[in-house]
């Protein structure tokens, strides 16, 4: 049974014993599916610690012009995250940066 579950919405009580009874549930391992050693477990991790920190956002104080900042804003809820991918596209290509230097 699939059950498609809106994460940006907080769980239903019937979501909430689904995910209780879920827990409950035996694992079953066989050849196609090995279970991970400890070791494998920790190069996951290793990887993921890498790039969490390329992932990691900073807080910069930033001055923009009231035209830049109406626009970003009518983007709507999650502006900084879209001003900041536009920013990080624009730095990978050395024609942008070097037209505004």
């Amino acid at each position: 049974m699939i059950k498609n579950i809106d994460v940006t919405r907080k769980p239903t009580s019937e979501q909430i014993k689904m995910l209780e009874n879920a827990k409950k549930l035996t694992v079953y391992e066989d050849d196609e599916y090995p279970a991970f050693t400890e070791e494998e477990l920790s190069k996951f991790k290793r990887i993921s610690d890498e790039k969490k920190i390329g992932r990691q956002k900073q807080t910069v104080t930033l001055r923009l012009s009231g035209q830049a900042l109406s626009k970003a804003k009518s983007l709507g809820k999650g502006y900084t995250s879209i001003l900041s991918r536009i920013l990080e596209n624009a730095l990978e290509d050395p024609e942008i940066v070097k037209h505004y230097l």
